[in-house]
């Protein structure tokens, strides 16, 4: 990862990121228990309150896209983020399941909007080339970022009152406004006009494009893996100590940290970055193989196993963004990124669906041959993306060209 960039769009955007997620670190740790210590809801009301959020992020999220198209995306993500705060907010008010709902499901609107529109903003002010880097050294800052609110809100856990859980709501909510306020100093982009005729929603007909998000989505499970099915395992499958769930997380997040910008060279063409997801696929099969081995193995050894599978683990993580960053980009249009990143966002909000009861019935119900066959799956997902990237670019030809000519045509378009 490298230093502060210089003036300019990424700065700014670099800045904004550091700042929200922050807040969204504090929120992060102490959503699940102010939820049921303070505002009294189950555990399975819990789970069955984000997974409606979830769906509704994910059905809304290619028409806000084309919204940030039409209404231009910094203003969509100024906007967004605004929205952000107002409902971060409520969720000091809520007191109830329904309540919570009322609170969280236009949150979780706001919060499709602004993230399509921050991809959009992203293809909007900086250049073709810097875009690939520019997501990567943003998701290095979104770990230190959430780093460090998880640190803040171990301070409130430790006091456990509510108003230690309010008060952090509040900062989380705050982050959202500074946010915002740092990003409306970037130069307008222009909307774009509605096309004349033919459909509106063109990244949902976008069957080649469709067909990868769905490839990513299903590899964006991984994310659940670790973060769910990999801890139930380390603390009921094997002999390693408790305290080598916390180490196997840490080597995650340094790993993201240090060398997701690393990672990302060569994936700023289609070609690099089908690659890279190839890439990923076997890593996350060569990870969950160490994975099933900790199962049998005893002291020193099952630890040596774990570490070695998160290693290999973040590798694919690492991979598996990069290439899907370059892929959004390079198959969108021109003049409709804001629905495409909204439309490649899906992926990501399938994957944390289907996460949860896929990753931890296959890995825990299904021992040694589960994890295998999570690793195999894996790996023929990351073997599928660069066929249908080359669908894609046959389907259509003038989206794929190399970097330097996109860049140079674009260049000239906006010369006078």
């Amino acid at each position: 990862m490298r230093g502060i960039p210089e003036p300019g769009p990424v700065r700014l955007l670099a800045v904004s990121t550091l700042v929200n997620t922050f807040g969204n670190g504090l929120w992060m740790v102490v959503s699940a228990l102010y939820l049921t210590r303070s505002v009294g809801l189950s555990i399975g009301q819990t789970g069955l309150a984000l997974t409606i959020t979830a769906l509704v992020s994910l059905v809304v999220s290619t028409p806000l896209g084309y919204l940030t198209d039409r209404v231009g995306p910094r203003g969509m993500l100024v906007g967004g983020l605004g929205a952000m705060a107002v409902g971060t907010a409520a969720l000091t008010l809520v007191d109830s399941f329904v309540s919570f709902l009322l609170v969280a499901v236009p949150t979780a609107v706001f919060e499709a909007a602004q993230r399509a529109a921050k991809g959009a903003v992203i293809a909007g002010a900086v250049p073709l080339e810097r875009r690939v880097y520019t997501r990567a050294y943003l998701r290095s800052l979104t770990n230190i970022g959430i780093s460090g609110g998880a640190a803040v809100a171990g301070l409130g856990l430790a006091v456990d009152t509510r108003a230690a859980y309010l008060t952090l709501i509040l900062i989380d909510a705050t982050t959202y406004l500074l946010a915002a306020g740092i990003l409306s100093r970037l130069a307008p982009i222009p909307a774009v006009p509605a096309p004349a005729t033919g459909p509106r929603l063109i990244a949902l007909r976008d069957r080649p494009f469709l067909a990868f998000v769905v490839l990513d989505g299903l590899m964006a499970t991984h994310f659940g893996l670790f973060e769910v099915a990999l801890p139930l395992w380390v603390a009921h499958r094997t002999d390693a100590p408790r305290w080598v769930i916390a180490a196997l997380f840490l080597v995650n997040t340094t790993a993201v940290v240090l060398l997701q910008v690393r990672a990302a060279r060569g994936t700023d063409d289609l070609a690099g970055a089908a690659a890279a997801s190839r890439r990923a696929g076997f890593a996350l099969l060569a990870g969950c193989g160490l994975f099933a081995l900790s199962g049998t193995a005893t002291g020193a050894v099952t630890v040596a196993l774990l570490m070695a599978g998160a290693a290999l683990h973040v590798g694919g993580e690492l991979w598996h963004a990069a290439a899907g960053w370059s892929i959004s980009f390079g198959l969108a249009p021109a003049d409709a990124h804001g629905q495409y990143q909204g439309a490649y966002a899906m992926g990501m909000q399938l994957g944390r669906i289907v996460a949860p009861l896929v990753v931890t019935s296959l890995a825990l119900g299904g021992g040694t041959p589960g994890w295998l066959l999570l690793g195999a799956a894996f790996a023929t997902i990351g073997c599928l993306v660069p066929p249908v990237v080359r669908w894609a670019r046959r389907m259509h030809p003038h989206r794929s060209e190399p970097v330097a000519q996109r860049q140079e045509q674009a260049e000239s378009k906006a010369a006078p």
